[in-house]
């Protein structure tokens, strides 16, 4: 899947760019596989706002993807490829053998006919999920499991891949797309390839409506604001941040400041990703 670029018939489409959709195959979803989705214009379930910068953008409905990929020794068929709005990455229509339909992932390289399959006997071939411990190392592989039969949790989006590096014991070492290498157990599911749709991360925008269109919502500068409402606000003119370094508009350091708080992984990180 390639970029288009657009003729500049105003300064909003001058430099804008998007992806061709040249591998979508279909253009209506799967029916079955369709949730409601309400917005939560980044509010909790108390009505406070805990994410920023989030609301309006158009309507959008939950696609089903199967993450899990535990359909063991039953053969699928790709019946298309579709557009998500909800993840930067392609969804493939699976029908399965015994009559089932599922949304996977669609890797780099899959295509509209092709078989998938998942369990130890599957292909090593983009689409097949299979046990990291059957996986040959140095495979290009993404939908990991961090823990066995709860679904793939990491390397998801657009053009991302991790790649498998050693095996020892009952874990292997799996190096991450951060460059963090990090053990896994070797009983959970990954699947084979690159996740597709690998130039969304050259698209620009082009005009701040397309930003408004996927449901976020103007920021305003620190530095814009007054010193009540931010600590880099207030002062006479243009003014530095001051202080000992930025900070966030609650008063933390901000860039390069580490919030990692989870001791329960962190003997499973062989290497950081900094």
């Amino acid at each position: 899947m390639g970029l288009k670029a657009y003729r500049p018939t105003s300064p909003g489409r001058r430099g804008m760019s998007g992806v061709d959709f040249s591998e979508i195959t279909a253009k209506k979803p799967e029916k079955s596989l369709l949730l409601p989705q309400k917005k939560k214009a980044g509010r909790s379930n108390q009505g406070k706002i805990t994410v920023r910068h989030r609301g309006g953008g158009a309507k959008r409905r939950l696609r089903t993807i199967d993450f899990k990929r535990e359909k063991f020794g039953v053969p699928g068929k790709v019946a298309s490829i579709e557009y998500d709005p909800n993840r930067t990455a392609n969804i493939a229509l699976i029908h399965y053998l015994d009559g089932e339909k599922r949304y996977i992932l669609a890797p780099v390289g899959l295509k509209v006919g092709h078989k998938v399959s998942s369990g130890d006997g599957a292909e090593i071939k983009p689409g097949n999920a299979l046990p990291l411990k059957v996986i040959p190392l140095g495979t290009a592989i993404h939908n990991i499991e961090l823990h066995r039969g709860k679904g793939g949790q990491i390397v998801r989006s657009a053009g991302a891949s991790a790649q498998l590096v050693a095996k020892e014991s009952r874990y292997t070492l799996v190096k991450l797309p951060s460059g963090e290498l990090r053990r896994i157990d070797e009983e959970c599911l990954a699947t084979i390839g690159q996740v597709g749709n690998i130039d969304h991360s050259n698209i620009s925008l082009g005009k701040a409506g397309r930003k408004r269109h996927r449901g976020w919502r103007p920021e305003v500068r620190g530095s814009a604001m007054t010193p009540r409402d931010h600590p880099h606000g207030g002062g006479e003119g243009r003014s530095p941040i001051g202080l000992p370094g930025p900070k966030t508009p609650w008063g933390k350091p901000a860039l390069g400041y580490r919030t990692r708080r989870n001791k329960r992984s962190d003997g499973f990180i062989v290497r950081r990703r900094k």
